[in-house]
């Protein structure tokens, strides 16, 4: 291979301010994302579950260590310090990265329980505490009506936070507000913000995931690809109001369901988090790396979206939605659910390991 080859991925953090991320702390996915420009990485329940049973033979001692070292310790605390782990070890490839960008780049984001989207004060003592683990961690908060007061806590209290759960407009705004809200107290209070780095991520596909599903839900016919552009049109609407209000956060795009969630934002000063096997088919393709960002979205597919789907209009417009609808607007109960069941699965796979099932045979015995 040509030494100077530069895969897509690199050539699109080395040739555009678009930056993107590892989607888990996988020690494989991301020493692979490093390698090929990452400069940082995400967990939440549903990938942490992925990554301790992808990679079970790097953690079943570890587990079995824990269980031993802490005899009065439920199955949640144990699994709490699982999560934890996942997060610190990735945190330590991430490290270089971290003191080369000064704080602005190289962190891992731990997400806050998500059983806690209407808990305000249960997100901001978990997220203070996950903030002392490492100190390069992103403290993932929901954009819930809870999360919003959380984050302008979190931030006054300097930790970099990085909301999720957030799928529309009116979302991405409220987060930014209040990031803007808790950095402005905390210089009043004379503290540092330099190397403080919020974030607000946008699932984008998973906009595009509630318009198909609304679709088959409610017979609704259209253009199948128009659904495929709702997160598209969300963060590039959001990116837009961004820079013209400077708002001091940036936007990052998750939930990857094609190649425009990263085709299409190229060139933008803002994040995307890529899982592994995405990097590889982008690393494997063809599709020109160009600056994409400020191509704006076909009007008719816009409108076709804006008249079909009430919850595209939802997501779409500055006003869609209040904070007091942000709990209940679609896309957020169903990735609340998906979390909040993985993190079940995740205590199950614990217990498996305090309490091992005596109806199956070990060792031959």
């Amino acid at each position: 291979m040509n030494s100077e080859y530069k895969s897509p991925l690199h050539q699109t953090i080395s040739t555009t301010p678009t930056d993107f991320w590892n989607d888990s702390g996988s020690f494989k996915e991301l020493t692979y994302a490093i390698e090929h420009g990452a400069v940082g990485a995400t967990t939440n329940p549903t990938i942490v579950m992925q990554v301790v049973d992808e990679e079970i033979d790097l953690w079943r001692d570890r587990i079995q260590e824990m269980i031993a070292e802490n005899p009065e310790w439920s199955e949640d605390q144990l699994t709490w310090k699982l999560i934890e782990e996942v997060a610190v070890r990735g945190a330590g490839l991430l490290k270089p990265v971290y003191d080369r960008e000064k704080g602005k780049k190289g962190r891992i984001s731990i997400q806050t329980h998500p059983a806690f989207y209407r808990n305000a004060e249960a997100i901001i003592k978990q997220a203070i505490h996950f903030d002392s683990l490492a100190p390069n961690m992103q403290i993932k908060i929901p954009a819930t009506k809870a999360g919003i007061a959380a984050i302008e806590e979190v931030t006054r209290n300097g930790a970099s936070i990085n909301a999720t759960v957030c799928f529309s407009v009116p979302q991405s705004l409220a987060v930014a507000e209040a990031v803007e809200r808790g950095l402005d107290q905390r210089e009043a209070d004379g503290e540092s913000i330099e190397e403080m780095s919020p974030v607000c991520t946008i699932m984008i596909g998973r906009l595009d995931d509630w318009m198909q599903v609304l679709a088959k839900r409610d017979g609704i016919i259209v253009n199948p690809a128009s659904m495929h552009w709702a997160g598209v049109a969300a963060i590039k609407k959001a990116y837009g109001i961004y820079q013209q209000r400077g708002y001091r956060a940036r936007l990052l795009g998750a939930a990857y369901r094609h190649h425009l969630h990263w085709s299409e934002l190229i060139g933008g000063d803002l994040i995307l988090t890529i899982p592994y096997q995405w990097q590889k088919w982008i690393n494997a393709s063809d599709v020109e790396v160009k600056e994409r960002m400020d191509r704006q979205v076909d009007e008719g597919t816009i409108d076709e979206l804006y008249e079909h789907f009430p919850d595209f209009r939802h997501a779409y417009d500055e006003d869609g939605l209040t904070i007091d609808e942000f709990d209940t607007f679609g896309p957020t109960v169903r990735t609340l659910r998906g979390f909040i069941s993985s993190y079940h699965d995740l205590v199950a796979l614990v217990r498996d390991f305090m309490l091992p099932n005596p109806d199956v045979r070990r060792n031959g015995a």
